[in-house]
């Protein structure tokens, strides 16, 4: 129908002419309350944000003389980290002398990825830039991340009570 008896009709029933797809021929218009119409959109739009998840990147640094406990410990933050869902940057710094045999620190991200190949997948491989060469794990397709903790109101202190 022309646009002219569309808008008579809406403005009879005291609601609005809105425009759905103006790329189409002939244009595709709705005759609905286009104050309710964005209302619904918004909460839509906040439903969805409730469920979607962040994904954030932590860093653990290691040194190219790391030693054997310090590696294991940060290896179980890695670990960690990966439960909760989360993709982990792992970064080797070289200082000095130590620019010179980056091998090392390869060495070490790829024994890291060797080690962590059942719970993750190296989104990169080992490159080096400046003076830290660095690694980013993320979670293996088809493992669950465990959902981050809502953390815990104030609990109530125990009131207890003796009696005579």
């Amino acid at each position: 129908m022309p646009p002219p008896q569309a808008l008579a009709i809406a403005k009879q029933k005291g609601l609005d002419l809105v425009e759905i797809s103006p790329t189409a021929v002939p244009p595709v218009c709705r005759i609905m309350d286009f104050g309710q119409y964005q209302y619904q959109e918004q909460k839509r739009a906040r439903e969805a944000k409730k469920h979607q998840r962040v994904i954030e990147v932590k860093e653990i640094k290691f040194r190219p003389k790391v030693d054997v406990h310090d590696y294991a410990f940060k290896k179980a933050h890695i670990e960690r980290f990966l439960a909760d869902g989360d993709k982990v940057k792992a970064t080797i710094f070289f200082r000095g002398r130590e620019m010179a045999h980056p091998e090392i620190g390869r060495r070490i991200l790829e024994k890291l990825i060797a080690e962590l190949a059942d719970i993750a997948v190296a989104e990169t491989m080992p490159r080096q830039e400046g003076n830290q060469m660095h690694v980013i794990l993320s979670q293996k397709a088809g493992r669950k991340s465990a959902p981050k903790p809502k953390p815990q109101e104030a609990a109530e202190p125990a009131t207890t009570t003796t009696e005579e």
